[in-house]
Order: C-alpha cells, then sequence, then structure tokens
C-alpha cells in the first residue's frame, strides 16, 4: 500500500512538472491552449486594427462575474493608461464567441480586458522591446494573475511575446464606443471605398491582408448586420473627393475583379 502510494504521489508531480512546462512553453493559463497547429500569415502582412467610432457592443458591457470577482466594465475609458503584464490566448478559443458576440479569430488584432467598454482600440506597447501594437478589444480576460490584457496570437506575435509567453506592456486608449466618442466624430468621418464583404470574418481578413500588400495604408473590416444576417465589410478609406482620380478605384478593381462601392461614415 505504501509503495502504491509513493507510486501515485510520483506520477502527480509528474503531471503537475508537465502541465507548468506546457503553460510556460504556450504562454496561456490552460494547458491545452497554444498557438496554432500551422503559423498562419506572416505578422508583416497583418495591419493593424484601425481605430473607429463604434458603437458600444450590445453584450459584454454590463456589470458581470468571474472566478468570484465582481467586475463593472467603464462607461468611459478617456485618459486611460497602465502598465503591467499582457498574455495571450490561441486555438482553444478560435472560432468561439467572445464576450460582444463576435467570433475570436486568433490571426486577427484584437484582445481582451476586463473592463474596457467593448469595442475599443487600445495601443500597446512592449516595455521589454519597445515595440508597438494597435489592437481592438471586444473580449472580457484575463482573470487570472494580475494581466492586464489578453492578445490575440497574432497581436502577441507582432509584439514579439508568443514564446515568452508574457510581456510587460503599457496600454493606452485610443477610442472607444463610449461616452466619448463625440469628440472622436471629427477624425472618423468621411467617405471609404467598400472593396468587398463576406459572410466570414476570416475571408475579409484575406483581402485586407491583400489591400495592404498592394499598397493600401487604411484598411478596416466592418462588422454589420443586414436582415439578422452578420457580414464582415471590407474598406479602404477614409478617401477624398478625388480618390477616383487617384486611381484607388481602379487599383481595389484590379485587385478584387469588383468594382468597390463609395460609402459614407
Amino acid at each position: 500500500m505504501k509503495r502504491f502510494q509513493t507510486v501515485v504521489v510520483i506520477l502527480l508531480a509528474v503531471i503537475v512538472t508537465s502541465c507548468s512546462m506546457i503553460r510556460q512553453r504556450d504562454g496561456n493559463y490552460y494547458a491545452d491552449d497554444g498557438p496554432p497547429l500551422s503559423t498562419g500569415p506572416n505578422p508583416a502582412s497583418v495591419p493593424n486594427a484601425q481605430p473607429r467610432v463604434e458603437a458600444l457592443s450590445r453584450i459584454g458591457n454590463a456589470p458581470y462575474t468571474a472566478l468570484g470577482k465582481r467586475y463593472h466594465p467603464m462607461s468611459s475609458a478617456k485618459g486611460y493608461k497602465v502598465r503591467g503584464v499582457a498574455s495571450w490566448y490561441g486555438r482553444m478559443f478560435h472560432g468561439r464567441q467572445t464576450s460582444s458576440g463576435e467570433v475570436y479569430d486568433m490571426y486577427a488584432m484584437t484582445a481582451a480586458h476586463p473592463t474596457l467598454p467593448l469595442p475599443s482600440y487600445v495601443r500597446v506597447k512592449s516595455l521589454d522591446n519597445g515595440r508597438e501594437i494597435i489592437v481592438r478589444v471586444n473580449d472580457r480576460g484575463p482573470f487570472l494573475g494580475g494581466r492586464i490584457i489578453d492578445l490575440s496570437y497574432m497581436a502577441a506575435r507582432k509584439l514579439g511575446m508568443v514564446a515568452r509567453g508574457t510581456a510587460k506592456v503599457q496600454v493606452s486608449i485610443i477610442s472607444s464606443g463610449s461616452a466619448d466618442r463625440k469628440s472622436q466624430r471629427s477624425e472618423a468621418t468621411g467617405v471609404f471605398l467598400q472593396a468587398g464583404s463576406f459572410r466570414l470574418p476570416g475571408n475579409a481578413r484575406i483581402l485586407q491582408r491583400r489591400l495592404v500588400a498592394a499598397g493600401f495604408k487604411t484598411t478596416e473590416v466592418v462588422r454589420t448586420s443586414i436582415n439578422n444576417t452578420i457580414y464582415y465589410r471590407v474598406r479602404v478609406g477614409p478617401v477624398r473627393a478625388g480618390s477616383v482620380a487617384d486611381g484607388q478605384v481602379v487599383k481595389i478593381r484590379q485587385l478584387t475583379g469588383v468594382m468597390p462601392r463609395l460609402q459614407q461614415q
């Protein structure tokens, strides 16, 4: 009986050690989370999230409880700037619904935050290597270890923290769908060129990456609902009134095979 107990203790120690090694390697709390089986798109081809004025998400902005702690999301994130530890999450949550109701895409430039308004746009700067990224906050978390933000896999790759799993960062608000959006409207209004519309967010991201590779610096993927069906629109802009003369419409048509549509913000 004593020998059996010793074997059990050894086995438990091996299991705990293995899980700790997996968490340290993948940079996530869950042992079965981590990077995808294939590396996915080249980070250089994935643009930062493009800040824009958005309405608050219909879900995900009410007080909630996670792991026994009560959280009260901010009504306004004006002036938010915090330093702390960032983590990331990957394949375990890929394709699942986020707290805002959107589908989590680990290849998109998104993040989770316990209390920032959903959605919000923040600049994340690594205090370890000086790299900076812009992400769209559309999910809740992290809830463990005193971490202040949970980045998508792609965001973590661009920040250079996938291997280590965590990084010391500074998170600064750029814009949010909160009460302070009135002061931001003048910067976000304008005319956009819709390059494509898709049912799947992954297809929209592919076209966005093609546009960036073709030289379009300001692109965005906009989620919209038409007759209770979700579409993901890929847009270029805002553009000037003379954009047709500049050849942007022609260039988009050559790239996609479809004449882009003009949209007013």
